[in-house]
């Protein structure tokens, strides 16, 4: 890809990845044009899943261990229940949420994603959404839940976009692409 393409990463564990939240914003950052590039806890692919049926597989580009936030416009968090559990018990996966956090740089969650961004406590004092099973834990860890399609929360100039499930991916990827500054 050409070089003055932004670089969007995508961070997801080794399977229990939803398909559509995983390939509906890569799509729409491809679209924009910018670079997206899938981080996972070791090189190899990734499986992903529709709901509970296993789908396709992904290539992971970089691992947690060797990314750094400084390479990327910004970060997507896909759901699933699976991924973001996994990916909470990651320590080089909350690292790297904390780093996109303290270099100002914007972060996009969908569904039980936000559960990385608890794990990784950068949440306290924020506005989000999320799948609705997670709203205790959400307000829990100092945020505030709203049953909202999407949320941007703008703290102090660091962006948080949130958004419920896959049913509202078009909000979702209309936010990532204003957020992130693609040109949408």
């Amino acid at each position: 890809m050409a070089e003055y393409l932004k670089r969007i990463a995508f961070m997801v564990a080794d399977e229990g990845i939803e398909q559509v939240e995983l390939t509906s914003p890569w799509q729409a950052v491809l679209d924009a044009p910018a670079e997206p590039r899938l981080l996972g806890p070791e090189l190899g692919s990734v499986r992903a899943f529709n709901h509970l049926e296993p789908a396709d597989s992904f290539p992971v580009d970089i691992t947690f261990e060797e990314a750094v936030a400084a390479d990327y416009a910004g970060l997507v968090l896909p759901g699933g229940v699976a991924n973001p559990d996994k990916l909470r018990m990651n320590p080089h996966a909350v690292r790297l949420v904390k780093e996109f956090v303290a270099a100002g740089k914007p972060i996009a969650a969908i569904c039980h994603a936000p559960w990385l961004l608890v794990e990784a406590d950068v949440v306290r004092g924020k506005t989000l959404t999320s799948f609705p099973s997670l709203a205790t834990d959400i307000r829990n860890a100092g945020a505030t839940w709203v049953d909202e399609e999407v949320f941007v929360c703008d703290h102090n100039g660091w962006q948080l976009i949130t958004s419920r499930s896959p049913k509202d991916l078009d909000a979702f990827n209309a936010a990532i692409l204003k957020v992130f500054s693609l040109g949408a």
